[in-house]
């Protein structure tokens, strides 16, 4: 309970310090974020800020775009108030500064879950092939796709962090599932939404529960390149930890529980429908 409710604080605190200019973009000030992170003095934050954007420039991605200098007003007491230097942060930027603030502070693990699982849903709906999906056959496809992609990337991930043989890899993957499924692991999940053994739980997931479950695997795959995680133990774990981020997020986001939601036909089913009216069309 305690846990949950110190989420909930530091969320909030997020989301509060938000803010949006006149056309409707978002962003948050450097001084603000970096008092919600817990640092006392702007000066201590500066460095990371620095960080930051060197890690957005080797990124590929326009310093520019994402920090943005301007003077922001700031109350010295008395009624009195004076002009100082500061900057305007997309996301993005929040995210990659969270990534490089001081780790052992709890309110910046929380900002790096809440801010990274963000980013990447963003990303998604950014992306130019997302943005013209309509129906949610298409978005089931488009994000299968990307889950079989970085699922290849997540097992390279772990195996550089000594998850090797098969066997290890599922019980490395069931640490993901539980975290993100309040417990369950793949047996009990395919269980609990009445699957048979031979079908792949991924291919009978909607558009939702897919999104989350690439939030946990790419957010798994940074978390143990990053923190450079060796052993099968501390990778499960890592696992574990980031999935259950994930599923805190959601609950943040008022969003439905992955196991709660609804079993959706298999995806093999889908991608084989296309075909049949290519073919019915050729012959007309």
């Amino acid at each position: 309970m305690m846990e949950n409710k110190s989420t909930n604080q530091s969320q909030t605190v997020f989301e509060q310090i938000r803010q949006v200019d006149d056309k409707g973009y978002e962003y948050w000030t450097a001084r603000q974020l970096s008092k919600a992170l817990g640092y006392a003095e702007f000066r201590n934050f500066q460095p990371v800020i620095e960080r930051a954007q060197e890690a957005c420039k080797n990124s590929g991605q326009p310093v520019k775009d994402h920090f943005v200098g301007f003077h922001e007003m700031v109350s010295i007491g008395s009624g009195a108030a004076r002009e100082i230097e500061s900057m305007k942060l997309s996301r993005y930027a929040c995210y990659l500064i969270v990534q490089n603030a001081d780790p052992a502070k709890e309110v910046v693990a929380l900002g790096q879950t809440y801010f990274a699982v963000q980013t990447r849903m963003l990303e998604i709906q950014q992306m130019q092939t997302y943005q013209q999906l309509k129906t949610e056959k298409e978005k089931r496809l488009f994000l299968r796709k990307e889950m079989s992609l970085h699922n290849k990337h997540l097992a390279d991930a772990a195996k550089n962090a000594g998850v090797i043989n098969p066997m290890d890899y599922a019980i490395f993957q069931n640490h993901g599932y539980m975290g993100l499924y309040g417990g369950l692991d793949a047996k009990a999940i395919h269980q609990h939404k009445g699957l048979k053994k031979s079908e792949n739980i991924l291919d009978h997931m909607g558009s939702t529960e897919l999104a989350a479950n690439l939030f946990r695997a790419t957010q798994t795959e940074e978390k143990l390149r990053r923190e450079n995680i060796k052993g099968k133990q501390k990778a499960n774990q890592t696992h574990f930890e980031v999935g259950k981020k994930v599923r805190k997020t959601i609950q943040e986001l008022g969003g439905t529980m992955p196991e709660k939601l609804p079993v959706a036909e298999s995806i093999k089913k889908l991608e084989k429908k296309p075909a049949k009216k290519q073919v019915k069309g050729k012959k007309k």
